[in-house]
């Protein structure tokens, strides 16, 4: 247990300080900025802003949750991190369900506090507010391991961060589609659904980025 705590301890400390690359505040400001600036594009028509806000709501979520994706497994496989890890005998899978964790505290809940001032600004009442944040809740576990999972597929290749984003996108279609649908009228099994497949890449991220791992040290 003691293991687990300074693993998460330290994954913590990289990505909510992420150096040079502003940590856990950048995603926090990107999810901010689209929220503000999709009026501009839109109009200021209340009905179409509430119709279209949750939507946009998650996709700027799901772009926050991508970004810190070059920081999530490459810099520790290019430090040989994970071969020392390997020599203690700490598993791949264990250090990949450790940084999901750590990755998830580093934007997820930041971007529930962010989502009550994003939801005003898109339209969004709070008779509906409650149901973004269930949403996020539920949501966002899963887009930490989807990023943690495409970061380790693609790390040590060329453009790999870039690479990564391209495949994290369609697969967060399914998050995605629920999450927002949860906020018309009558989807709330939308959370539902949302919860079920977030689950679903909980249980697998710690076994395909682990392998993942491990073939690229190979």
């Amino acid at each position: 247990m003691s293991m687990f705590f300074a693993l998460l301890r330290r994954d913590l400390a990289q990505l909510l300080l992420g150096g040079r690359r502003g940590g856990a505040l950048l995603p926090v400001l990107f999810f901010l900025a689209v929220a503000m600036l999709y009026p501009f594009a839109v109009g200021p028509d209340a009905p179409v802003l509430a119709r279209t806000g949750g939507g946009v709501i998650w996709v700027a979520a799901l772009l926050a949750a991508i970004l810190p994706l070059d920081r999530l497994i490459e810099p520790d496989l290019e430090l040989g991190m994970f071969d020392q890890w390997s020599l203690r005998g700490i598993s791949e899978e264990l250090l990949v369900a450790v940084r999901v964790l750590a990755h998830w505290l580093s934007f997820g809940p930041p971007l529930m506090l962010a989502a009550l001032p994003a939801s005003a600004l898109v339209g969004i009442d709070g008779e509906k507010l409650w149901l973004v944040e269930l949403g996020l809740l539920a949501g966002t576990p899963g887009l930490a391991a989807l990023g943690v999972m495409v970061a380790a597929i693609t790390a040590g290749l060329r453009g790999g961060a870039a690479l990564g984003g391209l495949l994290a996108i369609p697969l967060a279609v399914p998050l995605l589609v629920f999450g927002a649908g949860s906020l018309a009228v009558g989807g709330e099994s939308g959370l539902g659904l949302t919860a079920a497949f977030s689950l679903v890449l909980l249980a697998i991220t710690p076994f395909a980025a682990g392998a993942a791992i491990r073939s690229g040290r190979s």
